[in-house]
């Protein structure tokens, strides 16, 4: 479905347009390609960025670049074709660009069919990774439209997005649960006590779980329907990752699919959910595998950050009390564990930042109904079992290494926290202190606080979630949360701020890195 949506951009002007890309005059827009869903950047580096964007119809993206908003100077890039194929999507690796330069990008269509027809340009902007110690600024989280909570103009629509965007961060870190494509998105949605959560915007396609290809495009596409959601990607690099509402509720191989499901096999949907999530979201392509999603991404002297995939390489759900390692045991798998391990050790960067769509500590099960199994990496307190066994070999291994100054970002669970990691306290020991900060949702229910496995010995030093007896509370709560982290140049200092939506500190920690 080719959704129109207005041509809201945060830069652009009437001079900023002409004369760089000539265009016959044509008695109506609709005769020429649209920009259907905004624009996005990401996977920003020192001296390149990925850009995305989406035409109402089959044709071309052509993109210029500049160092300037007024794009004088702009350099003209090859089109790249967007077609039926990608729901008419299009990303485009832009490269040879200066460290630290805030770069400006514009994105028209031009029809395929008759090349002098070009549609109107949509302006969007990123920051590249510096060469320098300067500051580094960055936002993260995840959870977006989940448990029926989707466009409710009423309460401001996704307007976590909007206080993001006053901070002028260099980048978001999304944990994943980028969509719920298990999830439908209705008129209304009943709350406790008998109100009502009304979605002022909604769409056919999300009126039922994502099944087809296309189900699975939409979900994707009814965010971008957000102009808050919209207006943050025109500004902020998105560095992406995937959970599990990409494709459904908890999967894994074992995943028994409910009632409205038609479509059986999990493996099927997964491929799917993947191949939308790629489709809409500015990813790095890597030619050896085009579907990975773990990946090192280089932000200057002080960031290096580890992007994790915690879905694609586990083993099946369930008790997942193996006190050897093997492939019931996986979470993220051989081949990534040692990757990780590589690039930890080659980085040279203050901080390493590792990205995990689940938390360590926090129980999540498999069948929260009938507390059975397990979905994320706890199982419980006592010593390492089962998905524990990669965490602690890993942790091990970043002691012996000799690695410094390791933080875990992570959301899925919806609700913020802070989490001291204290080997004194853990039935694990061989490891160092480390943090891990818990942030999201952006924009859905609320849930928690969850319970804590002592294996690694956490400490939560600070939670905020609503409580037992308050549970899937709507964003119009206000308990939407997101984390900021400020590296100063300087210093190296990092401090760490947890925020709700509406831009309250709720608490902040500063982190002296270790040297040497």
């Amino acid at each position: 479905m080719a959704i129109r949506v207005s041509r809201r951009r945060f830069l652009t002007t009437a001079a900023a347009s002409a004369g760089v890309l000539a265009m016959p005059r044509l008695s109506r827009a609709a005769d020429r390609p649209a920009v259907s869903h905004g624009v996005q950047s990401g996977d920003i580096g020192p001296d390149s960025g990925m850009i995305w964007s989406r035409a109402d119809r089959p044709a071309q993206m052509m993109v210029e670049v500049a160092t300037t908003e007024t794009f004088k100077d702009a350099r003209k890039l090859a089109p790249v074709n967007a077609l039926p194929e990608s729901d008419f999507t299009a990303k485009m690796l832009i490269g040879d660009l200066p460290a630290g330069q805030d770069i400006f990008y514009r994105v028209r269509f031009r029809d395929l069919s008759h090349y002098e027809i070009v549609g109107e340009p949509v302006v969007g902007r990123f920051r590249t990774a510096p060469g320098d110690r300067r500051d580094v600024s960055f936002v993260w989280g995840g959870d977006v439209a989940g448990q029926g909570y989707g466009i409710n103009a009423d309460d401001g629509g996704m307007f976590t997005f909007a206080t993001m965007r006053k901070h002028n961060p260099d980048f978001l870190l999304h944990n994943g649960d980028t969509v719920y494509a298990d999830g439908p998105i209705t008129a209304e949605t009943k709350l406790p006590g008998g109100q009502v959560w009304k979605n002022t915007l909604v769409v056919p396609e999300k009126a039922k779980v994502a099944e087809t290809l296309d189900e699975f495009r939409a979900a994707h596409k009814y965010n971008l329907l957000d102009e808050h959601v919209r207006a943050f990607n025109a500004q902020v690099p998105i560095f992406g990752q995937w959970d599990d509402h990409e494709v459904t509720n908890n999967w894994s191989l074992s995943k028994q699919l409910p009632a409205s499901y038609k479509e059986r096999d999990i493996t099927l949907l997964a491929a799917r959910g993947a191949r939308a999530f790629h489709e809409m979201y500015p990813v790095r392509v890597n030619p050896y595998e085009p579907g990975r999603v773990y990946r090192t991404l280089n932000y200057g002297p002080h960031l290096d950050v580890f992007m994790l995939d915690e879905r694609s390489y586990r083993g099946a759900n369930g008790p997942n009390l193996q006190e050897k390692y093997g492939p019931d045991a996986y979470f993220v798998g051989p081949e990534q564990l040692a990757w990780l391990k590589r690039a930890l050790t080659e980085s040279r960067a203050t901080w390493k930042v590792i990205a995990s769509d689940m938390p360590i500590s926090i129980v999540v099960e498999d069948d929260a109904v009938n507390h059975k199994g397990s979905e994320a990496i706890a199982q419980g307190d006592g010593p390492p079992r089962g998905r524990e066994l990669e965490i602690a070999d890993l942790l091990r291994f970043i002691k012996v290494a000799g690695i410094r100054n390791t933080v875990w970002l992570t959301a899925d669970v919806h609700y913020t926290a802070a989490n001291y990691y204290n080997p004194d306290k853990a039935q694990f020991q061989d490891f160092e202190p480390f943090w891990e900060f818990v942030s999201g949702p952006f924009h859905a229910g609320t849930f928690g606080p969850g319970a804590m496995d002592n294996t690694f010995g956490p400490e939560v030093r600070y939670v905020k979630a609503p409580g037992p007896d308050k549970q899937n509370l709507p964003p119009s709560a206000g308990m939407q949360f997101f984390g900021h982290v400020k590296i100063e140049g300087a210093t190296g200092q990092m401090t760490v701020t947890l925020r709700d939506r509406a831009d309250t500190a709720l608490w902040s920690t500063v982190l002296d890195p270790k040297m040497g």
